[in-house]
Formats: structure tokens, sequence, C-alpha cells
């Protein structure tokens, strides 16, 4: 693999390709995002900006309804967009043909901030072939990774939750349940008289890791999808995997799920909701807790900041099993190392026209100045810079929570999905203003900085331990499974299936009956799963 990466690197850098000047003559380029989203404002002023630049306006499509079944829809019609970005079944895109091989189109001569952007990554981001379809979208950190929040996986809870039960330091799965069942029967109804519902599944088609992913998290694990890795090799350097629904130490968090379901803290639609109704709950205030990903509900918190409801934002907790479930004293590791999103992001589609001006898009786009533009915006209007540092008002921080005010000042679709840089600028500056150290502070609401202060924290990172050190095979979930997609589709249709009726289970009798019936059903796909996602990681090892 190091002698390929060798060669492509040798071919990027002096691969004779058209130049990819922009054109003079104006194009629009058609835009599919693999999830739902809002259309941006005709005067769009970074829409504009990017036009009157390159040339280049956008028509977007956005997610509606269920991504595997729409993108399969796509692939049968061919019907691709010019940039297409998959979600997170980008591989089916990749596999089904619809994209085409970026490298030919990269190199250090002609496309600088491309080049350098991959470069040391190409081991980990090429497939087998070489080929490289999609440069990630996030988790390209530079001059090290910054951890002010978690912005991936945990169990969330309002605020208002924690501040009514005095600031209490929740680390195990018990005191989680407890607290919300405690507030929940304290305060039945928000002040308007809005039932709570104590805690949400979403369930919805890629999304079901909010339901799935949980267990590995309460047994110590950083993010590897499906799989649970030993982190320490055997005497031959094996790195076991094994999947963890099927394992004892997953029953008992669908016990306590179950107890908490019969408790009536977990309500029967929550199985079904789509996930713009979890989204709409959310944003209502009303639930009070959920396991999900940061990233995966901004919306939600958006529209609680911009409506001043800070006491329903969500504070992201590590919980673990505590011993008393005879798994012995486990450690949370919530926050891994900075993790490239592979195969997430935009890919270029075959029916592209002009996949030269789409690279040079990209390329420009990666500059210092239009990062800027695209993560702080525009200069005496966005932010404001003092003695070399990138600064913003209270004002000018707090609209950016603003939905209305994002569609016409931000171009959220393309920087979302496009190659960005994370981190810190050369100059001390952070790519993200919410990193930005004076900014994190000054800009902090004041419920906020009074929460954080009656924790004696800083930032909300410090709720967690600190990041470990990124393993070999970066993160498992990462690993396509097209080569076993049947198994795999039946192993993901199995959990769907049995999970929530585990969690409905009228009894412990029926509760022990569905397990093992559950267990017995999986077993076969786990098998296959498990023994492919053994050779996939020991590749990656061993590359």
């Amino acid at each position: 693999m190091r002698k390929l990466v060798a060669m492509l690197l040798a071919l990027m850098m002096v691969l004779s390709m058209a130049s990819i000047a922009v054109a003079e003559e104006p194009i629009v380029v058609t835009v599919f995002r693999g999830d739902p989203g809002d259309q941006p404002a005709d005067d769009n002023k970074i829409y504009k900006m990017i036009e009157e630049e390159f040339g280049i306006k956008f028509e977007f499509e956005f997610l509606a309804g269920d991504l595997d079944e729409t993108l399969g829809t796509k692939l049968m019609n061919e019907d691709f967009p010019d940039l297409f970005d998959g979600g997170n079944s980008a591989e089916k895109l990749i596999n089904g043909g619809a994209l085409i091989d970026l490298l030919p189109y990269i190199s250090e001569e002609k496309t600088p901030n491309l080049y350098n952007h991959i470069k040391d990554l190409l081991p980990q981001l090429v497939n087998d072939n070489g080929e490289l379809f999609i440069i990630p979208n996030y988790g390209i950190n530079y001059n090290g990774q910054i951890v002010n929040a978690c912005n991936g996986p945990a169990f969330f809870v309002q605020k208002q939750v924690l501040a009514w039960d005095n600031y209490p330091q929740i680390k195990t799965l018990d005191q989680y349940f407890d607290l919300i069942e405690r507030f929940l029967a304290a305060n039945p109804t928000d002040e308007n008289g809005a039932k709570y519902e104590g805690f949400a599944i979403l369930c919805e088609d890629w999304r079901h890791f909010c339901l799935i992913n949980p267990v590995q998290h309460l047994m110590g694990q950083p993010n590897e999808g499906e799989v649970f890795i030993n982190r320490t090799p055997d005497e031959n350097g094996v790195y076991a995997v094994e999947t963890f629904i099927d394992k004892p130490y997953a029953k008992p968090y669908y016990k306590k799920l179950n107890e908490m379901y019969k408790k009536g803290l977990i309500n029967p639609d929550t199985f079904v909701m789509t996930y713009d109704q979890y989204i709409a709950k959310l944003s209502s205030g009303t639930v009070l807790g959920m396991f999900d990903q940061t990233w995966d509900f901004g919306t939600a918190t958006a529209a609680l900041e911009t409506a001043g409801m800070y006491k329903n934002t969500y504070v992201a907790l590590p919980l673990v099993y505590d011993e008393s479930y005879g798994f012995g004293t486990i450690s949370e590791q919530y926050l891994n190392g900075g993790v490239p999103n592979k195969d997430r992001g935009f890919g270029i589609s075959v029916s592209c026209e002009y996949p030269e001006r789409m690279i040079n898009l990209f390329e420009n786009l990666l500059s210092d100045r239009w990062q800027t533009i695209l993560q702080w915006g525009i200069e005496g209007e966005d932010y404001y810079v003092e003695n070399g540092r990138l600064l913003m008002t209270p004002e000018q921080y707090s609209v950016r929570s603003d939905a209305t005010w994002k569609i016409q000042n931000q171009a959220l679709t393309i920087w979302e999905s496009a190659p960005k840089k994370q981190g810190s600028m050369d100059d001390g500056n952070t790519w993200a203003p919410g990193d930005q150290p004076e900014i994190l502070q000054l800009n902090m609401s004041d419920y906020d900085k009074e929460f954080l202060a009656a924790y004696g924290y800083g930032k909300w990172a410090d709720f967690f331990n600190p990041p470990c050190e990124l393993a070999p095979w970066g993160e498992a979930w990462q690993i396509d499974s097209a080569p076993i997609d049947d198994d795999n589709k039946d192993f993901l249709a199995c959990q769907d299936q049995w999970l929530p009726k585990i969690i409905m289970s009228a009894d412990d009798a029926e509760f022990d009956a569905n397990w093992d019936a559950f267990v017995a059903e999986i077993a076969p796909f786990a098998q296959v799963k498990t023994e492919f996602m053994q050779e996939e990681v020991m590749k990656l090892v061993n590359k």
C-alpha cells in the first residue's frame, strides 16, 4: 500500500491535465445533499460572492424520505447531480459507479490546497485500487485538534434537569435515568402545560445509531459503529473484533430502557418518529434526554437558542455501566483522536460535464481567504479583527444561531459537504468561530456561563475524559460493508425489528423471551459481520 501511495503522489505531481482555470461562461451546478435542509435565500451574500468570482450558481436538492431508497432510485435511473453527497450511505454511490475518481485531477502543482490537505492521509483515504471518490468533509485538523465540546456520541440531558438537582455529577446509566425520572415526577409539564417526555430514541433509517450504538460507549469504547474492538492486541498482534449488540453486556441497556418504558418515560411513538418529527420535538423543549450525536440535532439546538430557551438545550454526558452490572470498573472514552470523515461529503458525479471546474471550486474554497469567508463571514459585518485576533460581538455571534439569518448569510449547504479546514490558522486564530477562546467565553449565554461555573468548568468538554489516541484502523464505522451487503442489511434490519419490541416488552418473562429470540435470529448475520470486520480491521492495521 505504501508503494501504491507513493506512486499516486508521484502521479498527482506530474499528471498532465487541462488547465482548471475558471471558464468565463456562467454555469448552473446541480447539488444533492443526503440530509434534509433549507434552501438558501435568493440573495444569500456568500453564494452571490461565489457566483461573481467563479461563475457558478447552484440548484440544491435535499433529502426527502428514506436515504437508501432515494439513492437506490437515483442509481437505477442514473439521475445524478453534478455534486453528489450520499450522506451516511455514500458507499452506495461509490459502488454503484456514480462518482469519478478525484486523484487524476489533484496535483501539487495545479491544486496545492487540495494536495496538501490530503497527502498525509492518502493511505487511509484511498481504496484498494488507489482511488479517491470523496475528500472528507470533516476531521482534517490544522495545527492540532481543538476539543471544546463533544461533537459526537453521548447521552444528552437538558441543562435544567441538572440545575434542578443542584448540578450533580452524572457518570453512570442508572444515575442518568434516576435523575430524569425524579425530575419528571416533580415536573410533569413545562411552564406552558406541555408534557415532558423522559427519553427519546430516534430509529429512522441510518440514524438508528441512536438505538444501536450506546452499548459500546457504556462499556468504555469510542465510536466504532457496530462492533467492539479490543484495543489491546493479543500475542499475535490481532485486535479482537466482535459485534456487541448480541452480547450479554448489551442486554442490561435494553433492560433499563424496558424499565423506563414501563414507567412511561419513553413514548411508544419514539420508534416510528421521522427525523423531522424528532427535531421538532427537541426544538419544542419537551424532550428531557436522548442518546445521539451533537451534530445530528444542531438545528434543534439553534432553534432553542434563538427562542432564548437555554435551559432546554442539552449537555452531553459520557455514561458507563457502574460496577453493579458485573463488568468491572469502566472508564469512559467517548472522545477519540481526530478522525477524517472518510467517504463523507461531496463526490463529483460521472454525469458532471465540468469536473475540472468543480475541482477548481474546491481548491479555491480551501484557500485561507475563502475558508475565512465560509466560516467567519465578511469582516466588518460578521466579525472584526483586533490585535490580529478574529472576534465577534455577542450580537454577531448569537445571530449565527438564527435559521433565517443562516439562509441569507452562510453557504452552509456547500460548506458542510466540501473539504474544509479545522483546528487553527497559522496565526493562532481558530477556523471555527466557536473554538476561538475569546468567543467561547465572551459570547456564551449568561445561562451557560452560570451553568458551567456551577460545575467549575470552562468548556463543555470538561465533562469528558481527554480524547484517546486514534487507533490504527481509525474508527471502524468507516469500513465499507458492501462485500457483505445482504448479510449486513439483515444484521441491521434484525436490530431495527427486534430492539423496539424488546424495549416494549410487557414484563420480565416477555423481555427475556424476546431477547433470546433476537440473539438467536441475529447470530448468523453477526458471525458474518464479525469475521468480515475482523479481516478489514487487520488490513488497516497492517497497511
